[in-house]
């Protein structure tokens, strides 16, 4: 599979700059795999497409507030800083990505707040963008993370193309994120509404939750046009018993298994054995879905419309069928559907 398969012209007129006014109202195709029948719903009419007993699974990370600005030593020069990773909690070592890169060299100090509240030294260039950060901060761990969280700001990506408003800390975030480490959103969640969920429970359909920290790996440009020699960034996933129990119960009933989400179908077939049932997973997955691959678990997938040439948009063609996929994301730009992270929806079911 060519990269160039994945190649559509997408107007950046139809990138969603924000979200929908209620998050179960944007507007949801519907592509159902066997017939190749393309639908054209509300994302609250998803509950016409499951009965008691299917499953959803759910990403319940949490998106931390991971963009920071702050000015050089001496230059007073501003540098975007994008916490990636806490590296080390004793010494305050984070890993980050830094913009303008070339600004930046080992030992360098950075400040940043109004009133420099907060000082970081540079003491590793790890990647060719990426840096080691040892913050300088001699009160407890628990001050000086909410010193960072409040200098931070909603990581929104890049292609939205607009500053941070007052509603995005929240919108940036399902209403069930619950474990901090992300700092892209599982956006497919974004649609869930409490209400939404409550009229789901009603209908007894099950809720299973596992957390996969989403990184910036979606985002990365790929530069081979053979997908078999691209190597995807890792992300760490954690699923518990309690999650195993739920999903194989449904996966043995022969109930319809939907995961909400590219990082949620990439977690569960990290962890899927061989007879079908998910194994319990604490670690990092650094797996790379794009098609042909043949699904173990998930019958459907709940998915936002990504940007082209981008790994998330394999993923979904590796579950919906590529020709399929891409027909139908041709059609979305005709209907104009709303892309990215607060865009439209995609079922993708039997």
């Amino acid at each position: 599979m060519k990269l160039s398969k994945f190649k559509f012209n997408l107007p950046d007129e139809l990138i969603a700059r924000e979200p929908s006014k209620f998050r179960d109202e944007s507007r949801l195709m519907v592509v159902h795999r066997k017939t190749g029948d393309v639908e054209h719903r509300v994302f609250k009419d998803i509950l016409d497409y499951f009965d008691k007993g299917d499953t959803f699974i759910f990403n319940n990370t949490r998106v931390f507030p991971a963009r920071l600005y702050g000015n050089k030593e001496k230059t007073g020069a501003q540098i975007e800083v994008f916490l990636l990773r806490e590296l080390n909690e004793r010494l305050k070592l984070w890993d980050v990505l830094v913009d303008p890169a070339r600004k930046i060299r080992i030992g360098n100090k950075l400040y940043f707040g109004e009133n420099e509240e907060l000082v970081a030294e540079v003491i590793d260039n790890t990647t060719s963008r990426g840096r080691t950060l040892r913050f300088l901060y001699d009160g407890p761990h628990d001050e000086f993370k909410e010193l960072l969280f409040r200098l931070g700001e909603t990581p929104l990506p890049k292609y939205m193309a607009r500053n941070v408003n007052e509603d995005d800390p929240e919108r940036y975030q399902s209403i069930f994120a619950d474990v901090e480490g992300a700092v892209v959103a599982p956006a497919a969640s974004l649609h869930f509404s409490r209400e939404l969920m409550k009229r789901l429970e009603i209908k007894d359909t099950r809720f299973s939750f596992i957390t996969v920290h989403h990184a910036l790996g979606s985002y990365r440009d790929i530069d081979v046009e053979d997908l078999t020699k691209h190597k995807m960034d890792s992300e760490e996933m954690y699923i518990d018993d309690e999650a195993c129990v739920n999903i194989n119960r449904a996966w043995d009933e022969e109930k319809k298994i939907c995961a909400v989400g590219t990082s949620v179908l990439r977690a569960i077939e990290t962890a899927v054995s061989t007879d079908g049932h998910l194994k319990p997973f604490e670690g990092w997955t650094s797996r790379f879905i794009f098609p042909p691959y043949e699904f173990h678990l998930p019958s459907a997938l709940v998915t936002n419309f990504h940007m082209p040439l981008s790994t998330l948009l394999m993923m979904t063609s590796a579950f919906g069928g590529h020709e399929q996929i891409m027909n139908a994301y041709n059609l979305a730009v005709k209907e104009k559907y709303r892309f990215g992270a607060y865009g439209d929806a995609m079922l993708i079911i039997d």
